[in-house]
């Protein structure tokens, strides 16, 4: 069984784990990103998750293993709902859990979406733009902007997330 689960305040040096393991598979996008002089990454600021009622930090589970973890920000008033980060680790992948995993948080999180992917990282680009083009039945608009892929659509219109 695929969960979600969501990270509490206790559990923070877990996510700061996992992510330890992103920003690893990460760095071969984005060539800057060096390890600091401890042999670790710079921790992600994670406050915002326990203090704001926008920001959701979640486990993805299968079963009970840890497998991965999302970030997200959910809409306001004035924006969308984003995905923020969204990390399966390597032995998983492949397997349909990430479609799974952000067709659940399309029906958490219903309305608008905005979601990004770096120009290097294209396995996340046809990730992204062929879930997308499925569940919304190809009604999305994608742009490419200062060396982002955005799209952007509404999972309450047009979504089909069986």
């Amino acid at each position: 069984m695929l969960n979600l689960t969501k990270v509490q305040v206790k559990e923070e040096e877990v996510l700061h784990n996992l992510i330890q393991f992103y920003i690893y598979e990460f760095s071969k996008y984005i060539p800057t990103i060096r390890m600091e002089e401890n042999g670790a990454y710079k921790p992600f600021n994670l406050q915002k998750y326990w203090d704001e009622n926008n920001f959701h930090a979640y486990f993805i589970k299968l079963e009970n293993e840890l497998i991965g973890f999302t970030l997200v920000e959910s809409a306001t008033e004035s924006e969308p709902n984003t995905i923020e980060e969204f990390f399966i680790m390597a032995k998983h992948s492949g397997n349909g859990y990430g479609k799974e995993i952000a067709k659940k948080l399309f029906h958490m999180f219903p309305g608008d979406w905005f979601i990004t992917q770096i120009e290097n990282n294209k396995p996340a680009h046809a990730f992204w733009y062929g879930l997308i083009k499925e569940i919304t039945n190809d009604r999305f608009s994608e742009r490419f902007q200062e060396g982002m892929y955005i799209q952007e659509f509404n999972t309450k219109q047009v979504c089909n997330l069986q």
